[in-house]
This record gives C-alpha cells, structure tokens and sequence, in this order.
C-alpha cells in the first residue's frame, strides 16, 4: 500500500511539476534569447533561430533527462510527512538544478554576444 502511494506520488505529482517547470523555464529562457541569437549572427535569421532550437532542445533533454535521473530512490516511505518531504526535496532539488541550468545558458548567450561584438570590432564592416 505504502509503495503504491509513493509511486502515485512521484508520477503523479513529481513528473508533471518538474516537467511543467521544464516547459515553462525553456520557453521563457529561449523566446527572450531571440534578440541575442540575432546580434549574435548579425541579424541572419535563419541560423539565429536554429540555433535557438537547438539549444532548446538540448535544454529540454537535459532537464528531462534529470527530472528522470531523480525519479529513482533508497528511501523506505513509513509515513505520509516521510513522502512529502521526499518529494519536496526532489522538486526542490529539481527546480535548484533548473535556475542553474538557466543561468549556464544565459552566460553562454551573454559570452556568445560579446564575443560576436569583439569581433565586429576587429573586422570593420
């Protein structure tokens, strides 16, 4: 019965908030990141916007990958406060994870930009 508890929790509760918090996280992250996909490329849309993508796709694997990684567990559940403070701790461990996965990936497109101003710097238009 306990076990039958503990795994409604996890899938029913564990996996739509980390995946909900995934969706919401990378569409947030990679529609304000257009701007600096086009500086970075100089204003070629084609290659900004793949770019994009892709990292968006590699942004969700990666997070969903994790989400997945952190569904798995040692811990005996004897009590409803054991289950909910186990899973406060995975979406809590979780959501940490995401903001630095968040802030990988806006340093990345910060350096992308300054590193696509340097070089405009260096080779006059």
């Amino acid at each position: 019965m306990k076990n039958d508890l503990m795994l409604i929790t996890l899938y029913a509760i564990y996996l739509p908030v980390t995946l909900c918090l995934t969706h919401f996280v990378a569409n947030t992250l990679f529609h304000n990141t257009k701007v600096f996909m086009l500086d970075i490329f100089r204003g070629r849309e084609e290659i900004a916007y793949s770019t994009n993508h892709l990292f968006k796709v590699g942004f969700y694997l990666l997070n969903v990958g994790f989400a997945m990684l952190m569904l798995t567990t040692e811990q005996r559940v004897e009590a409803a406060q054991t289950l909910l403070e186990l899973l406060s701790l995975k979406i809590g461990g979780f959501s940490i994870y995401l903001g630095v996965m968040l802030f990988v990936n806006l340093f990345l497109f910060f350096r992308g930009k300054n590193k696509s101003q340097q070089h405009r710097q260096i080779i006059p238009a």
